[in-house]
């Protein structure tokens, strides 16, 4: 167990937030327990989250500024907070996605992990490893914080149709990924197009890939490999993937005809009709 009285906070931004968060507490006069009971939390999670042993979550946080009267410091860390915990790796790609103003991405056989649903993510997230899988889910879905910004980027996704079909969770999180991608469907920033199978031979052949483009910044290109990621600002790569993505979108379903086809597969493939004919008797 950590000591709390020796707790670095220049350790990492985890052990900055919990050096901070009982800082102010004590500063408060407020025990840990009667600290958990203002904000609805037990004093256990508290005392976890002020030794660097559970993640903060944005609710948290904001209960904490609201009762510790912080000025909102502690929901202004805890994306900091969360990001650090993503691999090493792909830290510097959650960074270019908080500063992208346009991100183009195109996915052979999943859904984008910023227009993941909870259940799906924790699902893709849980195969083969199931530690600590609520704070890597969390850690996940804070990516997508940046849709929340004031100026948030443009996001332009082409989905294979087989991102539809590959089944992660069960029925019922699949229905409600489906549902998730269909709550975009108005928003003008979030656009999701399907590459259907119909299209035979493509541009994408060669695997998923996003194309982050920024105010000032040079245009980067991000493709992963198992257990790394390679950005790139190569001005050839970066024509060549952007040449690849224009004829994605050219050969991939209308925004309008994506989102029927998106709403029919979640009603035929994954609604409840199914469910009820699932004979629950092996």
């Amino acid at each position: 167990m950590t000591n709390i009285s020796i707790l670095d906070p220049s350790a990492s931004p985890l052990d900055y937030y919990g050096f901070e968060l009982r800082r102010h507490r004590e500063a408060a006069g407020l025990t840990q327990k009667q600290f958990g009971d203002i904000v609805n939390y037990t004093g256990s999670l508290v005392g976890q989250i002020e030794t660097a042993r559970k993640l903060p979550t944005d609710v948290f946080s904001e209960r904490a500024d609201a009762a510790l009267g912080t000025g909102g410091l502690l929901s202004r860390l805890v994306g900091l907070v969360l990001r650090s915990q993503l691999p090493g790796w792909f830290q510097r790609v959650a960074e270019l996605q908080a500063r992208a103003v346009e991100i183009c991405s195109f996915e052979t056989h999943m859904i984008h992990g910023l227009l993941q649903s909870q259940a799906y993510a924790r699902a893709v997230l849980g195969t083969l490893d199931q530690n600590n899988l609520d704070d890597r889910t969390a850690v996940r879905l804070a990516r997508q914080s940046i849709f929340g910004k004031a100026e948030p980027p443009v996001f332009w996704a082409v989905l294979s149709e087989a991102a539809l079909y590959q089944e992660m969770g069960g029925l019922v999180a699949m229905r409600g990924q489906l549902a998730h991608l269909l709550g975009f469907e108005n928003n003008p920033r979030i656009n999701i197009q399907i590459l259907p199978f119909s299209a035979g031979a493509h541009a994408g052949l060669q695997g998923s890939f996003d194309v982050y483009r920024f105010s000032s910044d040079p245009t980067i290109v991000y493709t992963e490999g198992y257990g790394s990621g390679h950005p790139t600002a190569n001005p050839d790569t970066v024509k060549d993937c952007s040449l690849r993505y224009d004829h994605l979108q050219a050969a991939a379903l209308s925004l309008r005809d994506s989102a029927e086809l998106i709403r029919r597969v979640m009603e035929e493939r994954y609604g409840k009709q199914r469910d009820a004919d699932v004979d629950p008797v092996a």
